[in-house]
């Protein structure tokens, strides 16, 4: 245990040592932690029994690790990996595994992201497309505002000639509540530049995401 001054809330408090990892990203999650303390207790649990005990605190930690994306910056994420290049075709990286919380019932939703772009001298690292789409994802989201703000995050480190992006997702909020509809799955698209201009360059990319993964052996 230490003493550490919080500068979001101006206050010194006693954190474990344990909950202070990489996640605790501006939260107070010793704070977040008597919430769900009182969560738990207004729902009529027993927060002293073994399998509650730690519960709060395994929340805070979640909660830490998914909201994340609220601390980090598109800066500090691209981190210069940007690269001169003659080449004008297109670039896919696609099945990008995202996974969010619904900003309207806290519950998750989560599914694939693809990505493709026309470069104009530039690219990007590959790796920085899946760390875009993490930092977005790690919010109170929405699938919709996930899918415009990947577009244009792209589209303001490279200027590229097109960008496209596509989230299919599962959301728990339709699955496991409400009309609880196993089966029903949600697509957003941000078509920009010669993606949203050009029909061919639009159905090369859809096709290309519909491509089944092939391995070389």
């Amino acid at each position: 245990m230490k003493s550490r001054l919080n500068n979001k809330f101006k206050l010194t408090e006693v954190v474990d040592d344990e909950l202070l990892t990489k996640y605790e990203t501006g939260i107070n999650l010793k704070k977040i932690e008597e919430i769900y303390k009182t969560f738990l207790l207004e729902i009529g649990e027993d927060i002293n029994r073994d399998g509650l005990r730690k519960t709060p605190y395994r929340v805070a930690k979640a909660w830490g690790f998914l909201l994340k994306g609220y601390f980090e910056k598109l800066e500090s994420i691209v981190n210069g990996a940007v690269f001169e290049t003659e080449s004008s075709d297109m670039i896919v990286v696609k099945n990008i595994e995202f996974y969010s919380m619904c900003e309207h019932h806290l519950l998750p939703f989560f599914g694939v992201a693809h990505i493709g772009y026309i470069p104009n001298k530039k690219i990007l690292g590959l790796s920085k497309f899946a760390r875009i789409v993490e930092m977005y994802s790690r919010r109170l989201q929405i699938q919709e505002r996930i899918t415009n703000q990947i577009a244009k995050a792209i589209e303001d480190v490279l200027q590229p000639k097109g960008v496209a992006v596509v989230l299919d997702g599962y959301h728990l909020c339709m699955m496991m509540r409400g009309v609880e509809k196993q089966n029903s799955h949600t697509i957003t698209s941000s078509l920009r530049g010669v993606f949203k201009e050009d029909y061919k360059t639009r159905e090369e990319f859809l096709q290309i995401i519909k491509m089944k993964n092939e391995f070389i052996g």
